[in-house]
């Protein structure tokens, strides 16, 4: 039986030796959560033995059912009755999600007392992976867990327990309701509007687009509250239950992720409730729910690499000319062996960010049930929360070009067979595309970035890596510490330069490459500690690393803003 979890190495690899013994024991208030539900893990190695057979069943289900329908999903996709306004799924999508619905599944991350399994997000990001590689146009499954996790997270008690049974259920899905036609990254535009009767409830009028899944029972509307208030400091956020109050306008025609239901929605005076408070609505509650939408994206494109680079294997291994299998030749193998690293590059970082992202929210929450002990927690808080900032951005970037990328060269492996349609390597390609633009695209990822890497807070994790035993390849610790050098002059002529304003913004993008090449070095390395493969995927990733950044620096510290200065010449004012 096919099972996307037992079949792929480097998954159960991260899975074994990652760090995740603190998580669970915050995680689980200290295992006292067994005591009241039976199904609670008793230990650390309890929690592991658990992780893996959820996982065991989501790769099954993903094995079996959801990837070989993946085809015909993105053929037909859903479909919208204008008369009705209602979107019928795709029958095997609705299948996929009543299977995952029935093994308990759709509450993965919620808390148990709400009906949820109690996941850390390092374990959903396996999750979303294993589901992406099957289908990168399931979004539902992860939808579900960020709405949940938001709602659990900021709603009031009342509120969570109205609506995260029925999520954690699967009897209700759900949607990220903030684009609009003319508020797309910047979301400090959004003009939907929110008005307060006298009797104290919500009603949202406006229009919403691109809206995954805009046809889920609930939705999360970031919407303007105060009708003086312009910018952030005027939006709330909103829970809204589907009535006949909000039409769906039309689906989207997408290059890719066809099976996902995307939406342009309408509300006349819609019936909605506050989450939180006033004018909170993206300075904080949107913000913390992209962040955690963009470590979910990230888990989406390294499951698309995943199944772009096994397609392009199998065809090289099987298809013969000159009188060999194509992989056979270095041109392409060569290719091959670039796109796995990368790829196992992009996993590290992607639970490495995971593992940060956990460790801030444990913290955050442990540190609420035991306010004796919150002083001592708060550097730590402080700590992983500064690290979460920085690399849940960077590994959306890093993962989603790189997945890009991946499903590119898988097609040119394939050459003109990849092209059609009959091969899955076209639909690996278009469902890529979408990743390094919906939830912030990778220029906005720098802009997120590269305050934490001028800040410091890039130094200061290199550092700690830096500390780390690398006594198994004292060579390739060399290169990157040769490489980090160029890194800091780089970064440091930057932030001097005099010569143009802009000077550092315009070269943020090579600055959190840098950065980024660094981590990465860092991680396979220490990934080589608990394998001598992986020390071999170390050393071709760090083979041309040290080449990228000497030639960014290089650029960085000799160019002199040439572009800056000559830009509007060439492509005119605006």
């Amino acid at each position: 039986m096919e099972n996307f979890l037992t079949d792929n190495e480097d998954i159960l690899f991260h899975l074994e030796h990652l760090d995740l013994d603190r998580i669970i024991q915050m995680k689980e208030d200290n295992f006292e959560q067994a005591k009241e539900y039976p199904h609670a893990p008793k230990d650390a190695a309890d929690a592991r033995d658990s992780y893996r057979m959820v996982l065991s069943i989501i790769g099954e289900i993903s094995g079996e059912f959801i990837a070989p329908n993946a085809p015909s999903v993105d053929e037909t996709g859903p479909v919208l009755d204008i008369s009705s306004n209602t979107v019928t799924l795709n029958p095997a999508t609705q299948k996929a999600l009543d299977m995952l619905a029935k093994a308990d599944m759709m509450g993965f991350a919620v808390p148990r007392r709400y009906g949820g399994l109690n996941m850390p997000s390092t374990i959903l990001c396996f999750a979303a992976e294993i589901v992406a590689r099957a289908d990168a146009s399931f979004l539902n499954f992860g939808l579900q867990q960020d709405i949940a996790e938001t709602i659990n997270k900021f709603a009031s008690e009342e509120q969570k327990k109205i609506y995260l049974p029925k999520l954690c259920s699967g009897e209700w899905d759900s949607s990220m309701i903030l684009t609009e036609p003319d508020a797309g990254s910047d979301l400090q535009a959004v003009n939907l509007k929110a008005v307060q009767d006298s009797d104290g409830k919500w009603y949202l009028s406006g229009v919403k687009r691109f809206i995954t899944n805009g046809c889920g029972t609930i939705g999360l509307v970031l919407a303007r509250s105060e009708e003086k208030g312009k910018g952030a400091r005027g939006l709330s956020f909103f829970i809204y239950k589907r009535d006949d109050k909000m039409l769906i306008r039309r689906l989207e025609h997408k290059l890719g992720i066809h099976g996902s239901p995307t939406c342009e929605l309408q509300f006349n005076r819609a019936p909605a409730e506050l989450l939180g408070e006033r004018q909170r609505g993206l300075t904080k509650y949107t913000l913390w729910l992209m962040n955690n939408a963009r470590l979910g994206i990230a888990a989406q494109a390294v499951g698309i690499a995943e199944a772009a680079y096994r397609e392009a294997d199998l065809y090289a291994a099987k298809r013969i000319q000159f009188g060999a299998p194509v992989r056979e030749l270095p041109p392409v193998f060569e290719m091959l062996t670039e796109m796995k690293v990368a790829l196992e590059a992009g996993r590290s970082l992607l639970y490495e960010t995971a593992r940060f992202v956990d460790l801030k929210e444990v913290l955050e929450d442990y540190s609420e049930k035991h306010p004796e002990e919150k002083g001592s927690v708060v550097e730590e808080k402080k700590k992983y929360a500064k690290l979460a900032n920085l690399f849940t951005p960077v590994a959306k970037a890093y993962t989603t070009e790189m997945a890009n990328k991946v499903a590119y060269d898988a097609i040119q492996i394939h050459g003109g067979t990849g092209y059609m349609k009959e091969f899955n390597a076209e639909r690996h390609y278009r469902d890529a595309r979408i990743t390094n633009i919906y939830e912030g695209t990778t220029q906005l990822q720098v802009v997120a970035a590269i305050g934490p890497v001028t800040s410091g807070t890039a130094g200061m994790i290199l550092d700690e890596y830096d500390r780390s035993d690398y006594s198994h390849s004292p060579d390739l610790l060399a290169k990157v510490r040769e490489a980090r050098t160029y890194f800091d002059e780089a970064l440091n002529y930057a932030k001097t330069f005099e010569g143009h304003g802009q000077f550092l913004t315009y070269h943020s993008g090579r600055l959190v490459e840098m950065a980024t090449d660094l981590i990465l070095s860092y991680l396979l390395l220490r990934d080589g500690n608990h394998s001598e493969r992986k020390q071999k995927a170390a050393a071709v990733f760090i083979a041309k690393m040290p080449l990228r950044v000497k030639a960014s620096r290089d650029f960085i510290m000799s160019e002199n803003g040439v572009l800056l200065k000559n830009y509007e010449a060439i492509i005119g004012k605006s």
